[in-house]
This record gives structure tokens, C-alpha cells and sequence, in this order.
């Protein structure tokens, strides 16, 4: 009896170990973070599906119910064990929106992680920090009184920090785990605004610093070696842009027009254009070697636009693929 206990409590523990081996090594889990030495890239090819919504900025310019398909999106994630406990990476992004004439980079980060606690039953605590890194492009953008503002680029053209934190724990190949982080960017008047009036083709303006909060939740199942797939949920909240006041020097410029766009920046102090977004993704990977690995991605946003936002949807969907590499 004590001999069969003892080959049942073997072939368990060694079903264990395998497992999270398993879950350890894959790289889609939401608590994978490469070992000392180790460096990691994700390339994703996505493709979005968008439906504008009704918001008065989509209806000054006619586009709202506009179908904007297909959106291309480009993501790279790279990331380097400096010990098996400490990582750093970058997170980068590039959308190619044609319907709209709006391309540039979406996403632009540089990062440590810390895994500052993991318990032997697998209870992790990580925390991180980022650099935002908006400002290495500025944001673009028309601006006609008639159709409002218009976007040329993704960029906010801010710099700025993030502050989060995530924990999680992991069975033998059921994994769960939750995360917030904090975002503050900081104004400046990185960027450029067309408007072609007399004597004055572009300006810049002096933006207020904006804030962006995010919380979520993944859970994860390594079906078996080769094999697994994930879902997840996270809420992100934008908060408004806001006009400090005109940065370009109008001294020369028509004083009507000058006049008109002081008045104009006075107007902006808060724009009202945030938007709150509520996103679902699900995830299945192929494990093709130790260190290449397939998966498939799927996003569906709801979001709540305020009034001015352009970036509110009746229908946004993307589905990517992405090749994980580790060396």
C-alpha cells in the first residue's frame, strides 16, 4: 500500500512539475517574464475592424456610422532576464488607419519589472515602471471651423511615466492574475496644428498633462505541452486634453486671426474628448519548439466616448497574430 501511495504522490508531483514547466516557459502566460540572460520578441500583424460612433466630433465631420476597414496594426515587444527576477523591455506599436488618413505610432514604451514576490506555491507580486514615449514624435493634426479638429497621427506628442503593479498565481496549469497601472504625461506644445489662415499656416499650443488608469484581469490554461489559451479583460480610462494657450508667436500675424486664436485656445481649456474603454481578449498559442511559439489574438472594445472624443466606436474588433521568439 505504502509503495502504490508512494508511486501515485511521485507521478503527481512529477505531473506538477511538468505542467509548470509548462506554464513557465510559455510565453503568452500573463506571469511569464524571461530568466537572466534570456531575450524574448513578440511580433504581432493585426488587422481591426472599426464602425465611428455618434459623438459631435465624428458628426461635424460627417463620419459618424463610417465604416473604417481594413485598419492595420503592427505591434513589437522586446524583452531582456538582466536576472531571474528583474527584466527590462519595450513595448512598440504602429497603426495604419487609410480610411481616415491617420497613421504613427499608438504605442511607444520602456520598461523594468521587478518580480518582487514568488512563493513556492507559486503566488507572484510584480511591480513596474515605464517611460511613456509619445513625445518622439509630435502630434499632428488640421483644424477647420467647419469640421473641427482632425488627427494626422497617433502620437499625443507627450512624454511621460507609468507606475503598475500586477499579481498573480499559478497552478499546476490553471493561471490567474490581476494588474492596474497609472499614466502621467506631462504637457508641453509638441505639436503641430494646420490651419491655414491669412498670415498664419501652422501653430502649436501648449497642452495640459493628462492622466490614463488601467486595471485588468487575465486567466490562463495550459492544456498541455503544445497547447494552451487565455482570456482577459481590462478597463482604460483616457481622460480629456486641455488647451493651456497658443505657443506659436502671432506678433506678426493678422491681429483678427491672432485674436481669433487666442480666442479659440481660451475656448479649449477642456476639450471634453476623453473616452473609457472596456476590452475582452482571448488568446490560443501553438508551442512549436522550446523557443518558438504561434499564437492567435482576438480584442473586442466597448468604449464611451465623450462628446468631442474622435476616438469613440459603435464596433472596434482586431484579430493579430503573433510570433514569439526566445533566445
Amino acid at each position: 500500500m505504502k509503495k502504490i501511495l508512494g508511486v501515485a504522490v511521485a507521478t503527481m508531483a512529477a505531473f506538477t512539475g511538468v505542467a509548470s514547466a509548462g506554464v513557465t516557459r510559455n510565453m503568452e502566460n500573463p506571469l511569464f517574464i524571461p530568466e537572466s540572460g534570456q531575450f524574448v520578441s513578440k511580433t504581432g500583424l493585426g488587422l481591426m475592424y472599426k464602425v465611428a460612433d455618434d459623438t459631435d466630433a465624428m458628426k461635424q465631420k460627417h463620419h459618424e456610422g463610417a465604416v473604417e476597414f481594413p485598419v492595420w496594426r503592427f505591434t513589437e515587444d522586446f524583452a531582456f532576464g538582466i536576472t531571474d527576477r528583474l527584466n527590462t523591455y519595450v513595448s512598440l506599436g504602429w497603426t495604419q488607419n487609410d480610411d481616415i488618413d491617420r497613421k504613427g505610432m499608438h504605442r511607444g514604451r520602456i520598461g523594468l519589472d521587478y518580480r518582487l514576490v514568488e512563493t513556492l506555491d507559486n503566488f507572484v507580486w510584480d511591480i513596474y515602471g515605464e517611460g511613456y514615449l509619445s513625445g518622439i514624435t509630435p502630434m499632428k493634426g488640421s483644424f477647420d471651423q467647419t469640421t473641427g479638429f482632425k488627427y494626422d497621427n497617433f502620437s499625443n506628442g507627450r512624454w511621460g511615466l507609468v507606475a503598475g503593479t500586477k499579481i498573480g498565481k499559478r497552478w499546476s496549469a490553471f493561471t490567474a492574475s490581476l494588474f492596474a497601472e497609472y499614466l502621467q504625461t506631462f504637457g508641453n506644445h509638441n505639436n503641430k496644428i494646420k490651419v491655414n489662415l491669412p498670415t498664419v499656416d501652422e501653430i502649436s499650443v501648449d497642452l495640459k498633462s493628462t492622466k490614463e488608469i488601467t486595471v485588468g484581469t487575465n486567466a490562463f490554461w495550459q492544456i498541455n505541452d503544445d497547447w494552451s489559451f487565455g482570456g482577459g479583460f481590462r478597463f482604460v480610462e483616457h481622460t480629456d486634453n486641455g488647451v493651456k494657450s497658443i505657443h506659436t508667436d502671432l506678433s506678426s500675424a493678422n491681429p483678427m486671426v491672432a485674436t481669433g486664436l487666442r480666442n479659440m485656445a481660451a475656448g479649449l481649456t477642456d476639450m471634453d474628448d476623453g473616452w473609457d474603454e472596456y476590452i475582452l481578449s482571448a488568446v490560443i498559442a501553438n508551442q512549436i519548439t522550446d523557443s518558438f511559439q504561434i499564437a492567435l489574438v482576438g480584442e473586442y472594445t466597448f468604449d464611451d466616448a465623450h462628446r468631442n472624443s474622435a476616438n469613440g466606436t459603435d464596433v472596434k474588433a482586431e484579430v493579430s497574430v503573433r510570433f514569439n521568439l526566445a533566445f
